[in-house]
């Protein structure tokens, strides 16, 4: 165990809490461990929507080439952010035990627009699609920034609202107490879970962080994703998917929204825990079958615009 691990990680509080996590998890094993923290393209660049940059990894490419440039051994994500497809040469090595996997409504203390109009903010498509969905006459306002960012631009402006994931804030300890879980929300695909990435080739790191892995949240998450990855096919969509594990069982839900919330696919549906290998593409295949190859399509449409 001579080798010092080299923990890649964004500087935003958030991605250090995970990265911090992590390190001290090693460390508990006997590795010994250095946190090397680097700023996004998605960090630095906060006046256009994520969508607009048109690739996917917007957080997690810089974290890649610092791996593949051997500037750093393993990387820490909020897996929410990593793309299904990873950089060749790079495998996922480890998904840590999930947290909590709520979207939650932070306000000002009052409700009433809910019952009326109202300005909720959120950078993301899949929350803004779900929320035009069930309050059709609300505004949508694009929101960018890490999470302490995004709280302070929430006092800063006359919106009532801004859609967060829960435990994001709860990670770091700055949940504000005006705020209700949103349980009509299906998360976003392995929302709530951390994840670490290695070099392909570096066994030693391959095998340390393995010994982190949480094999539930594994399967949970590889079945959203391959929903995910299935649907999408390269291109940002809103998609939610979350699955959990009941006894022996699987349950999985999914939705695919259009930008504007008023399309709506959903599935549900429940297979044995060995069945899981499989299931998010098989439900994805199911929602495409069912009007979703067209739904995409205009979706892609949509965001050429």
């Amino acid at each position: 165990m001579n080798k010092i691990i080299r923990i890649g990680t964004r500087d935003s509080q958030l991605a250090l809490w995970q990265a911090h996590t992590v390190e001290k998890k090693l460390n508990d094993l006997g590795y010994q461990t250095e946190i090397v923290a680097v700023k996004s393209t998605g960090d630095v660049i906060l006046d256009i929507p994520l969508y607009e940059f048109g690739i996917t990894g917007i957080f997690t490419k810089t974290l890649d080439i610092a791996m593949i440039k051997g500037e750093v051994d393993i990387a820490v994500h909020s897996m929410k952010d990593v793309p299904t497809a990873l950089p060749k040469g790079i495998v996922q090595t480890a998904v840590l035990k999930r947290a909590n996997h709520e979207d939650i409504l932070v306000h000002k203390g009052n409700l009433d627009f809910l019952h009326s109009s109202g300005t909720v903010a959120t950078g993301s498509l899949r929350r803004q699609a779900q929320w035009l969905h069930r309050y059709p006459n609300h505004q949508v306002v694009d929101l960018r920034g890490n999470v302490n960012t995004r709280l302070q631009k929430l006092k800063d402006n006359d919106w009532n609202g801004a859609v967060f994931a829960k435990a994001g804030l709860e990670r770091i300890e700055i949940l504000p107490e005006n705020h209700t879980i949103l349980n009509w929300m299906i998360p976003a695909p392995a929302q709530g879970a951390m994840v670490i990435v290695a070099m392909e080739n570096d066994d030693f790191c391959k095998e340390a962080t393995a010994k982190l892995n949480h094999f539930e949240s594994e399967i949970c998450t590889h079945i959203e994703r391959q929903f995910l990855r299935t649907l999408e096919g390269g291109c940002t969509a809103p998609i939610g998917a979350f699955a959990e594990v009941l006894g022996d069982k699987i349950r999985f839900e999914g939705v695919l929204f259009s930008i504007d919330g008023k399309e709506k696919l959903e599935i549900e549906k429940t297979v044995e825990v060995t069945h899981y290998k499989n299931f998010g593409q098989e439900a994805a295949s199911e929602i495409l079958a069912n009007g979703g190859q067209k739904l995409m399509e205009a979706i892609r449409r949509d965001l050429k615009k």
